[in-house]
């Protein structure tokens, strides 16, 4: 069923303009919201409650839930329209900030780890990324149904974003960036059970500690970025500073404050837009496993 509504949607984009597009994605999320979504509502609701404040008032948090909804649809909306973005469309629809961050980072010669969260529309960054001339190579959760995951990755292979299966070729996110090239990881969601129990938002959770453990062995530095959606649905592609990833000789301590320094950085860009925060699986809910 969810293969054919996924056809349903990349044909509608195929031939209808944006706005129109946005117009049914926004309709389908109001629909979604009201009628089906019990279960992502009260996921969001838990999550946005740690971001937005603990004390904050229903009536905005179902407010926010929805605007999430709608912000997700037309990601999706993005990511099946734009079958190739070039330099040429961003220079339209795409503000570019802290591009000299990654420039720096790039020139150190060990690759860079692009680290972004499920914030946005982080897959039309990839293809921004890469429009600009950069190798990108990017860390990818396969989808279960078969024809949905091809569909995913011939469009990622569209805009020259290779993609790299969570859990599998590890060798080959550190040949990547032996390369020099860029390697995106999104990091606020553990898919790999390679994880951290860390503070996240002024709470203990697990965490994923991919990203710090490969800047630890390769010395590649982090940047964080994002792809915000602007109020008339143009964007804004973000980098920031590079966080050195060096080690002190003590790998455990090494990681955790590498983790804590991206994911403060995290938490601020969520707090910024917390309606473009795509978080629909409750994040605080388990406890520490214990030894």
């Amino acid at each position: 069923m969810l293969f054919f509504l996924y056809r349903a949607g990349i044909f509608l984009t195929e031939i209808l303009p944006m706005k129109a597009c946005y117009g049914i994605a926004e309709a389908l999320a109001r629909a979604y919201y009201f009628m089906f979504s019990k279960k992502d509502k009260i996921a969001l609701s838990e999550n946005l409650r740690m971001v937005i404040g603990r004390d904050i008032d229903a009536k905005e948090l179902d407010a926010q839930v929805l605007k999430v909804f709608i912000n997700f649809a037309k990601h999706l909306v993005d990511f099946f329209k734009f079958q190739k973005l070039t330099e040429e469309q961003m220079r339209g629809c795409v503000e570019i900030k802290g591009r000299h961050y990654l420039d720096e980072a790039r020139s150190r010669g060990k690759g860079v780890i692009l680290l972004a969260a499920h914030l946005g529309s982080w897959e039309l960054g990839g293809a921004a990324v890469a429009a600009l001339g950069y190798p990108v190579n990017a860390i990818v959760l396969e989808h279960k149904d078969k024809r949905i995951n091809d569909y995913f990755v011939g469009q990622r292979s569209k805009n020259n974003v290779r993609g790299i299966p969570i859990g599998m070729q590890v060798k080959q996110c550190f040949r990547v960036l032996k390369s020099g090239e860029m390697l995106a990881i999104v990091a606020d969601k553990d898919y790999s059970g390679s994880n951290e129990w860390v503070e996240f938002f002024g709470e203990k959770t697990y965490m994923p500690k991919g990203a710090a453990v490969i800047g630890l062995k390769t010395g590649a530095p982090i940047i964080i970025t994002s792809m915000i959606r602007k109020k008339d649905d143009t964007f804004c592609l973000r980098f920031e500073k590079q966080i050195p990833c060096e080690g002190t000789g003590n790998r455990d301590n090494d990681v955790r404050k590498i983790m804590r320094r991206y994911l403060e950085r995290i938490e601020t860009h969520i707090k910024e837009y917390p309606d473009q925060w795509y978080a629909f699986e409750r994040l605080w809910k388990r406890k520490r496993i214990t030894q």
